[in-house]
């Protein structure tokens, strides 16, 4: 079904734990993520994440490092510049798409329609589709221009979650923060999680 299919894309934006937990989760949940990672996003697992997908795919990963998660999704990962790449074209059935980290480059080009790389054009795609694209940016400060480039990717049907994960389920690692993050993007891809607890909301009826 088209809804077991998410498109993740991953760029250089400084917060690779905040890309492994969402595949992680995504995975977990038995979806197949469909997988478009920029040079830069590359370099960014390999030294923040010690993950290096030329070696290893994310199942791969998570087996090697957490030895008791059970992965029931797959990945399929495609070069980010084959813009001829199914997850291109609106015919490819899909449930939505993430950036995680996005870039303030791959921002702006999402948010003007440029579709230089097959992130953006998999971006185009899921907002012509109307289909969920959520962005993560990771910056600090942010000029005007990225908040420019925040309205227009909104406009045009974007959904912006900074990376700055709640403290109100109270974190007790880098991961419990990287979480928080992952279960919003669940949560507005219309995917049940069960990452942090809502607010108000007893764990025993989560």
């Amino acid at each position: 079904m088209s809804e077991s299919r998410i498109v993740v894309g991953i760029t250089g934006a400084s917060g690779a734990l905040y890309a492994v937990r969402t595949v992680r989760a995504l995975l977990l949940a038995g979806h197949d993520v469909h997988l478009v990672v920029s040079a830069y996003g590359a370099r960014l697992l390999r030294e923040e994440a010690g993950l290096d997908l030329d070696e290893e795919t994310f199942p791969e990963f998570l087996a090697r490092t957490e030895a008791t998660t059970k992965v029931v999704g797959r990945t399929v990962r495609y070069p980010e510049n084959d813009l001829g790449a199914a997850i291109a074209s609106g015919s490819f059935p899909a449930g939505g798409m993430v950036v995680v980290p996005c870039s303030t480059k791959t921002l702006a080009g999402i948010a003007h329609g440029a579709s230089h790389s097959l992130i953006e054009r998999a971006a185009e795609v899921t907002l012509k589709e109307r289909r969920p694209l959520v962005l993560v940016p990771r910056e600090a400060p942010l000029s005007l221009i990225h908040l420019r480039n925040m309205l227009a990717a909104t406009e045009a049907g974007a959904i912006i979650v900074p990376a700055a994960p709640g403290f109100y389920q109270k974190p007790e690692t880098f991961e419990d923060l990287a979480d928080f993050i992952a279960g919003r993007v669940l949560n507005l891809l219309g995917i049940p999680q069960k990452l942090f607890t809502p607010w108000g909301m007893p764990p025993e009826d989560r």
